[in-house]
């Protein structure tokens, strides 16, 4: 199987353009998940975000993890667990509104230092969504377009930590699923790995890469570019040893934007063999239909939307 695929950022601004480009393209279409080097992101800044997390998850998260999830997961285990995940979660809003300041048990420091961390992933995600534009031959800004409801995108950040655990084998970090929305950016660990993806019927580990940010695409993606780049189902695989940290940020469509198939690539499509259309929904509608199914295969989801496909039509961007 080929190496998962790293992809240097820098390599954008020279002669290698075209070669990176067409390695952006590949990760797109055959594996759904990317890593990026040379992101713009000062490493001394990433270094800040991870620091501050651990700290915040031994002195606001860790105990109460112990005494809720452990104890509850491990009760009397018999057979694998499969109605929760073996993680420690909080969540931060940015767009449209920011609720950071809201958030309970953060210090100031961090709190200002997740602000500017999710400007700075919120410039990267859309730089990205204009390099997938553009190897789809769509126009430049359609994506981000796409993804604009009333009040803009939807972005948020869910901060996770995997703590070791005894039983691996019968409990997930985190179970398989697809991801809701549209482009998902991670800042992983450096030291303890545990996320996989599938490929070709087999879990493939995504190696964790000091200053890199793992891209993932989710199911809206899929639906835009009519089944061409796909959404891949990942996992969590939880540790004997090791904190795992894991700081996954969504930039996804607004809640009232409504998703659909991009125009310009139905009309290449038509031009050769015709493909099943995917449906198109209010995004918001969709993200009900994932609440209740998130670990349940995605093609289901999509064939419900299209049972309910909504009659709104179709703007031309």
């Amino acid at each position: 199987m080929a190496n998962f695929p790293v992809i240097n950022m820098q390599k954008l601004n020279g002669e290698e353009r075209a070669a990176t480009m067409d390695q952006i393209r590949d990760a797109c279409e055959n594996w759904g998940f990317f890593e990026i080097l040379n992101h713009g992101i000062p490493h001394d800044f990433m270094d800040t975000v991870e620091r501050l997390t651990k700290e915040h998850y031994k002195k606001c998260m860790e105990q109460r993890f112990k005494e809720l999830v452990a104890t509850k997961a491990l009760e009397g285990l018999q057979a694998e667990v499969t109605d929760m995940d073996w993680e420690s979660t909080f969540h931060l809003r940015h767009l449209p509104q920011s609720n950071i300041p809201q958030v309970p048990d953060l210090s100031d420091e961090y709190r200002k230092v997740m602000k500017e961390f999710a400007l700075k992933l919120e410039k990267l995600a859309e730089e990205l969504l204009d390099l997938l534009c553009e190897n789809l031959g769509l126009e430049k800004g359609y994506l981000k377009k796409a993804f604009y409801g009333a009040e803009g995108p939807t972005f948020g950040t869910k901060v996770a930590n995997y703590p070791p655990c005894p039983t691996p084998d019968k409990i997930k970090g985190l179970r398989a699923h697809t991801d809701a929305g549209g482009i998902i950016l991670l800042l992983q660990d450096a030291q303890v790995s545990g996320l996989q993806l599938l490929k070709d019927g087999e879990w493939v580990d995504v190696p964790p890469l000091r200053h890199s940010i793992v891209i993932n695409l989710g199911d809206q993606l899929e639906v835009i570019t009519n089944g061409k780049y796909k959404s891949v189902e990942h996992r969590v695989i939880a540790q004997t040893d090791g904190a795992r940290m894991s700081i996954a940020s969504f930039y996804n469509p607004g809640r009232d934007a409504l998703i659909y198939p991009a125009p310009a690539l139905l009309e290449k499509e038509a031009e050769d063999e015709k493909k099943n259309v995917y449906p198109k929904f209010v995004f918001e509608d969709y993200m009900q239909l994932y609440a209740g199914l998130k670990f349940q295969a995605k093609e289901p989801r999509f064939e419900a939307m299209k049972a309910r496909e909504t009659t709104a039509p179709i703007a031309t961007a």
